[in-house]
């Protein structure tokens, strides 16, 4: 897997240094400031995309997955009242499990929320562009992909109707 920050830090490099000074492009000090301004505006992307993700996921597909949880235990509710014990245990198992999918995914969004947001938190206080590049790059990149793929989950399960977002495949195949 390749780092971003790392790539900056290439700029830095002797042979890069001297490249550009050779060629009379740029110094050693305008390649310190060019890195300075990427790892900047790489910790300004990762920080608004934790951001976002976060928000859209404690705030709109936290709430719809229990709500769509819900109308999974009425309709079990409903089940159980109409059927004997053993036919409803066969036409509610498939139910049951997915409740309990969509359990387990709530729960680990809301962990991984918060647990990515302290990581943003701490990120936050390093000391110079690098250092806050870095940190982003190991302690809070790798919470978005774990989110996104509950959330991916849950887009799968929940049903289209409550859904808050365009779906994948409406996203593909939209004209």
């Amino acid at each position: 897997e390749t780092s971003v920050p790392l790539i900056f830090d290439r700029l830095l490099d002797d042979e890069t240094v001297w490249m550009f000074s050779r060629t009379g492009v740029l110094d050693a000090v305008e390649l310190h400031a060019r890195a300075e301004v990427y790892w900047e505006t790489y910790t300004k992307k990762i920080q608004i995309e934790a951001r976002v993700l976060g928000d859209l996921a404690i705030n709109h597909i936290v709430p719809i997955a229990v709500i769509y949880q819900n109308r999974l235990l009425e309709n079990l509710r409903g089940l159980k009242e109409i059927f004997p014990p053993e036919e409803y245990e066969i036409m509610s198992a498939d139910r049951k499990e997915l409740i309990r999918e969509i359990s387990r995914r709530v729960t680990a969004i809301k962990v991984l929320v918060r647990d990515m947001t302290e990581a943003r938190k701490v990120a936050n206080h390093k000391d110079n562009f690098q250092e806050k590049a870095f940190a982003y790059e190991e302690t809070v990149r790798p919470y978005l992909d774990n989110i996104r793929d509950h959330i991916d989950h849950l887009e799968m399960e929940i049903d289209d109707e409550i859904w808050p977002l365009p779906k994948y495949r409406e996203l593909l195949f939209t004209k």
